[in-house]
C-alpha cells in the first residue's frame, strides 16, 4: 500500500474507493496490520511534534526528517511514550471496531426492503429507514445503526449480542423478534418484543436501561422510557406491506402517511382532529384511495400540489 494513500487515510481525506482499499489491505496479513500501525505512529509523532513536511510534484507526497524527529522525542519523551505506546494500544484494541468496511442501505418513501446479514439475521426495513452494517462482523459483538423503522429476527449466538444503535438508545439481543422505531428527525424512540428478551440502554446515560419481555413495548415521553403491554399486533404488519391503525388519531394516521408516501400533509381542517378511526390500508392501494375511504367517517375535502408534493386536508 503506498503511503500516499495512507496518509490521506490517517487524515481522513481518503475517497471511499480508497477507505476500502485501505481496510481490505490491513486484513489480508498481519504483516499488512503492523506496517498500518507504524506508519499511524509516525503520522501521530509527526502530527505531534509539527514536523510534517508536504512535497508537491505533481501528487502530493510526505517525508520527515527522522533526525530531528529523534531528538525532538528524547526532548518529550514522556509525550510520545503515551502517543506511540498509547496509539498502539489504542489501535489494537479498536481495530475491528473502526477499520471494518461498512454498507448503508436507505429505504425510499414507499418502499420495504427484506435483507439477510451476514450472521443469518434476517431484517425488515420500512420506509424512509436507513442501515449501517458491517460487510464482516467483529469477534466481540453484531452491531448495526439504525435511523428509521426496522423488524429483526436475529440469529441467535451467545458468545456475540447483536446490539442495534439509534440516535438516543442502543437494543442489545442475543437471539429474539422485534421492532425498533427510531426516526431522528421525530426523535421518538420505541422497541416492540415479540418474542426473546432485548435490553435498551441509553447512549448518554449507561445508567438508564431496562430488560423487555415478549408482548411489551417500551417507549419515550417525557424524556423517560415507558413500558406498556402490547395486545395488538397490526401496526406491526408493515413488513406485509400493510398499513394498520386501531384507535388512532387523525394526526397520527396522517403522519404513517407522510412516512410511507414520501409528502407533506397540512390539516386546516381542525374538525378531522377529534376524532379516531380503526383501519387497514395496504400501501399499494395510494394515497388518494386511503382519504376517500377515511371520507366516509368524516366529511373532509383533500387538494393535492403535486409539485410541491404537499396535501391539504380542508
Amino acid at each position: 500500500m503506498n503511503k500516499e494513500t495512507l496518509y490521506k487515510f490517517f487524515e481522513g481525506n481518503a475517497s471511499f474507493e480508497e477507505e476500502v482499499a485501505v481496510k481490505q489491505w490491513m486484513e489480508e496479513s498481519i504483516e499488512n496490520r503492523q506496517s498500518f500501525l507504524k506508519e499511524r505512529k509516525l503520522f501521530d509523532a509527526m502530527l505531534l511534534l509539527g514536523n510534517e513536511k508536504v512535497i508537491k510534484a505533481g501528487k502530493k507526497r510526505y517525508s520527515i526528517n527522522l533526525s530531528s524527529l529523534r531528538t525532538e522525542l528524547i526532548k518529550i519523551a514522556a509525550v510520545i511514550a503515551i502517543t506511540l505506546g498509547g496509539s498502539y494500544l489504542y489501535h489494537q484494541y479498536s481495530f475491528e471496531k473502526e477499520l471494518m468496511a461498512t454498507n448503508t442501505i436507505s429505504v425510499p418513501a414507499g418502499q420495504r426492503i427484506n435483507m439477510t446479514l451476514t450472521d443469518g439475521t434476517n431484517v425488515w426495513l420500512n420506509a424512509r429507514t436507513s442501515l449501517t452494517y458491517p460487510v464482516k462482523f467483529s469477534k466481540k459483538n453484531r452491531q448495526v445503526i439504525l435511523d428509521g423503522e426496522a423488524y429483526f429476527e436475529v440469529a441467535k449466538d451467545k458468545t456475540k449480542p447483536f446490539i442495534v444503535q439509534t440516535n438516543k438508545y442502543n437494543v442489545e439481543v442475543l437471539g429474539t423478534k422485534f421492532d425498533v422505531n427510531a426516526y431522528s428527525e421525530t426523535g421518538e424512540f420505541e422497541t416492540t418484543l415479540m418474542s426473546g428478551s432485548v435490553r435498551v440502554a441509553s447512549t448518554s446515560d449507561p445508567a438508564q436501561n431496562l430488560t423487555l419481555k415478549p408482548n411489551n413495548k417500551v417507549y419515550l415521553q417525557d424524556g423517560e422510557l415507558h413500558v406498556s403491554v402490547v395486545d395488538d399486533f397490526n401496526p406491526y404488519r408493515w413488513k406485509e406491506g400493510l398499513i394498520c391503525f386501531k384507535n388512532e388519531s387523525f394526526t397520527s394516521i396522517m403522519k404513517d402517511f407522510e412516512k410511507y408516501y414520501g409528502l407533506t400533509i397540512q390539516v386546516r381542517n381542525k374538525e378531522v382532529l377529534k376524532y379516531v378511526y380503526t383501519g387497514k390500508f395496504r400501501q399499494t392501494d395510494g394515497i388518494d384511495y386511503a382519504l376517500r375511504v377515511l371520507q366516509k367517517d368524516i366529511k373532509f375535502s383533500y387538494q393535492r400540489d403535486d409539485e410541491n408534493q404537499i396535501i391539504y386536508i380542508e
